[in-house]
């Protein structure tokens, strides 16, 4: 049966006194010095006592600058559409990309602060990694594709048109 193993009644000592008394175990070599030499206070558990009043935390939370950036960034991206790749000793996840490409936006100083989170977003899409808000569905972007599509197809030339429609399936 598994549980707590912490004993919070009695001591060792009485806990063995009582086990040796009902024949459970055999005598511990240390039992006979332990009740020679007993210590000064009984070592029991003693619940420690809830503290009142103002209570200061010795270590104060530490937070880098950087950890702004991820909450903002995982709060609008979400963490994307795939796992991450642990395997590889050298991945880097779209938001360490995000966090390392806002630094060297922000080192330059060409970009004011608010924009800069945008900014950031944009140079990363030029360099083609693509990043899709958290509130935008999948259908919707497939559903623009297919709009573009059919406006394209609507602007193809009379004479393709005309192909399309003596051969439709071309082979």
């Amino acid at each position: 049966m598994a549980g707590n193993r912490m004993q919070k009644i009695g001591s060792v000592f009485s806990r063995t006194r009582n086990l040796l008394r009902i024949g459970v175990i055999e005598k511990p070599l240390w039992f006979d010095v332990y009740a020679a030499f007993p210590p000064l206070r009984e070592p029991v558990y003693r619940v420690p006592r809830p503290r009142y009043g103002k209570v200061k935390d010795v270590i104060p939370p530490i937070f880098y600058q950087e950890d702004e950036v991820r909450a903002r960034f995982y709060r609008i991206y979400g963490s994307g559409p795939r796992p991450f790749d642990l395997s590889q000793s050298n991945y880097k996840s779209t938001c360490q990309r995000f966090v390392e490409k806002f630094n060297e936006l922000k080192e330059e100083g060409k970009i004011e602060e608010e924009k800069l989170f945008e900014e950031t977003g944009k140079a990363l899409l030029a360099s083609g990694i693509i990043l899709q808000r958290r509130g935008t569905d999948k259908l919707q972007t497939v559903l623009e594709e297919i709009q573009e599509k059919k406006k394209d197809g609507e602007e193809q030339t009379p004479e393709l048109a005309e192909t399309q429609k003596e051969d439709p399936l071309p082979s």
